[in-house]
């Protein structure tokens, strides 16, 4: 085991190597009746209630799974609400399984707190789980000392069939990577509306105001994405990139299944949006918080039907590379090649600390 470090970390997630040294050397899951359990590239947990606890007989095992998931939301003030009911129900989706139920934990910074403040926050959880189809079942609100700003951790369940789980550790050599919508719907909405004094007077008005609106239009859930990509043909693995963006998305889904990837960089969609906004603040949009984009390692001969049936519900998708046997995720841009660049912190968190 790695000696501890006394050095503090960095804003973000934690390093990848700290992380596995964690879930390696100091979680143990006794309870058999955990199917997927936590891992690099794991972003929700997958459990069977079929089988009793203490005596746990595989012949017991029912066909549906219970999946859950929890992410906090620390970035975005003005639709935190919107923003913590999706991005978990990414996480359950992205498993093949249908988002349910919501708990969330509502932080509120002391001296800044209002009924107003708590009556936009419930309105943005209530609304966006209708959307989908999620209910808000449980939670807990406090006002919290020493926050500058709200913070919501949301705790979403979901359930599956058993035989229509997709694991996130399941790309295989030679499967087609897909790409729903564009790089990077999240991101791009948060430095819209958190950065928009800034930008003003570099970024065309009417593009920064569209970028403001992405959360919405083409908006962060992918919840619909995954059911279409699913029920279209055969998927191995899903994945929601997150912080450190598509890069960091691709990285953990190969790295997950130990395998590697060719990516091609002419095919990657980029928004124009997110292109006049990284290059305006410095940031590469391949590392910039990525939720509304759902990479997909799918069986070759199924690609253009899951690719076409996307695209007949209004969902833009793209063939972005493959999944190759030898680890590492290679670029390929013309005549170059590079390897995908690793991202310690995402973009977003490296422009917020330098501020």
């Amino acid at each position: 085991m790695k000696p501890e470090s006394t050095h503090p970390y960095p804003i973000g997630k934690l390093p990848q190597t700290d992380l596995v040294d964690l879930l390696t050397h100091k979680l143990n899951i006794p309870d058999p009746r955990v199917i997927f359990g936590p891992g690099l590239g794991r972003d929700a947990a997958v459990i069977d209630f079929g089988a009793p606890a203490l005596q746990p007989d595989l012949d017991q095992r029912s066909d549906r799974y219970l999946v859950v998931k929890t992410d906090p939301i620390t970035f975005a003030t003005d639709e935190i609400g919107w923003y913590a009911v999706n991005v978990n129900a990414n996480d359950i989706a992205c498993l093949g399984a249908t988002p349910r139920w919501f708990i969330a934990t509502l932080l509120l910074p002391e001296g800044k707190t209002d009924r107003a403040l708590v009556d936009r926050i419930f309105e943005q959880l209530h609304t966006a789980g209708h959307e989908i189809g999620v209910s808000l079942v449980g939670g807990h609100t406090e006002i919290t000392h020493d926050l500058a700003r709200p913070i919501v951790v949301g705790a979403m369940l979901g359930e599956v069939a058993a035989d229509r789980l997709v694991r996130s550790n399941g790309a295989r050599p030679g499967d087609t990577l897909i790409l729903t919508k564009g790089i990077c719907v999240e991101g791009t909405a948060i430095l819209a509306q958190e950065m928009g004094e800034k930008l003003r007077d570099v970024v065309d008005p009417i593009l920064l105001k569209r970028a403001a609106q992405f959360l919405h239009t083409p908006g962060i859930s992918v919840v619909h994405d995954a059911a279409i990509a699913t029920q279209a043909g055969e998927v191995h693995a899903m994945h929601d990139p997150t912080e450190g963006g598509i890069a960091t998305g691709i990285h953990e889904l190969t790295q997950a299944a130990g395998v590697g990837a060719i990516i091609e960089a002419s095919t990657l969609p980029v928004y124009p949006e997110t292109r006049a906004i990284c290059d305006a603040l410095g940031l590469d949009p391949l590392g910039l918080i990525a939720s509304g984009s759902l990479l997909a390692a799918v069986a070759p001969d199924h690609a253009d039907t899951i690719v076409d049936a996307l695209r007949k519900q209004g969902i833009a998708a793209a063939v972005i590379g493959h999944v190759c046997k030898t680890p590492g995720v290679m670029v390929h841009n013309g005549a170059e090649h590079y390897p995908l660049p690793i991202f310690t912190r995402d973009e977003v968190a490296r422009l917020f600390e330098s501020l």
